[in-house]
């Protein structure tokens, strides 16, 4: 028996499990195959009128039809899906924003994400990227969780790849990173725009962001003819201890007139540390103490007291600056040059930063 609402026929021209096709849509809509593929594959404009591709589009929202991407897939030679391979970003907590970035990316032009975390394994990697090629994807994006000079997995460059808070070893792919040595400057103008001649950075390890950071926050304060004594930079690591114990060698004992009054963290840990030994120490901040930290730490930078003036590591952008780069390759074909792209690490303000005291 034919259904009353003109859709007769449809029953025996579904896919197996009832899922309605092009030609259920077609037959709904009283137009042709031709003119549903128009419009499902981005050729509409110029070939159907407003009109018909509205009627056309209510059809398939009623039928609750969706393009098949495997059969969609074979014709434009793709899959719609990208790879996502890891070094230890599931335990970091940035690794969320940088995932939505690229996951919302690619959903916003039709792929999916695929994501693989080796735990940071090299053989695991290449494993990844190897089982990642068999599958077919588009593309793969590279991310590590700490920015590095990376080696390159083995196959990455038999597709469409970009790197992500990363850089080759070997300068072969392209990579977005953040812009740390623009972000030491912004960090060193948050203290010295409000008076601040006086100021150290705690924190920090041998690694491509401590050293792009100090550049940057030098160069700030030269530019103002200001040096920082040598004992004010304090390599002591990363985590809360790291700035407390770095908080206590430039503050504790030292008399008011002749310590830092601002203090510039490697991160927003160190920060914690750094407003621990402050309190400890009887020093207010920011009336007698500014601290800025770096990050942007979820669930910890707002938290502080008091909350935490920082310098935000743009992750999410990252993601999404990728996505686009590798997406842009996949539909033009071309690789794009093995270039690196900075993006701006912006100020989060808060309470942390006060002008400096006048004494």
């Amino acid at each position: 028996m034919k259904a009353a609402d003109g859709m007769g026929g449809t029953e025996e021209n579904q896919q197996p499990g009832g899922r309605p096709t092009s030609k259920d849509v077609a037959r709904l809509a009283g137009v042709s195959h031709t003119a549903v593929s128009f419009v499902f594959n981005g050729r509409a404009e110029g070939n159907l009128s407003p009109a018909t591709q509205e009627r056309i589009r209510q059809a398939a929202a009623r039928l609750g039809y969706r393009p098949d991407p495997v059969a969609r897939g074979l014709r434009r030679r793709r899959t719609a899906v990208i790879g996502l391979v890891t070094d230890e970003i599931a335990t970091s907590p940035f690794a969320g924003r940088l995932l939505r970035g690229a996951m919302e990316t690619a959903w916003d032009s039709e792929h999916l994400v695929l994501t693989v975390d080796s735990g940071g394994d090299p053989a695991k990697e290449d494993a990844a990227v190897a089982e990642l090629l068999d599958r077919r994807v588009d593309g793969i994006i590279y991310a590590a969780m700490s920015l590095r000079r990376v080696r390159v997995p083995e196959g990455l460059r038999r597709t469409h790849s970009v790197l992500a808070n990363c850089v080759p070893e070997d300068d072969s792919l392209p990579a977005v990173i953040p812009a740390e040595r623009a972000g030491g400057r912004t960090a060193a103008r948050l203290l010295l725009d409000e008076g601040h001649r006086r100021v150290a950075m705690v924190g920090g390890q041998d690694d491509m962001a401590f050293t792009d950071r100090l550049r940057g926050f030098r160069d700030a304060l030269r530019a103002e003819g200001i040096t920082v004594p040598k004992e004010w930079v304090v390599r002591s690591g990363g985590e809360i201890s790291s700035g407390y114990e770095g908080a206590l060698r430039v503050l504790d004992g030292v008399a008011a007139d002749r310590r830092p009054t601002g203090i510039f963290c490697y991160n927003d840990r160190v920060a914690a540390g750094v407003l621990h030994a402050a309190t400890r120490l009887g020093i207010a901040v920011p009336e007698n103490l500014s601290v800025v930290g770096y990050d942007d730490q979820e669930h910890m930078a707002a938290y502080l007291t008091p909350a935490l003036t920082t310098v935000a590591l743009p992750h999410r952008a990252m993601g999404e600056a990728a996505t686009r780069l590798l997406l842009d390759s996949i539909d033009t074909g071309r690789t794009p040059p093995a270039t690196v792209r900075r993006l701006a690490c912006p100020v989060i303000s808060r309470a942390s930063v006060g002008p400096a005291p006048s004494r």
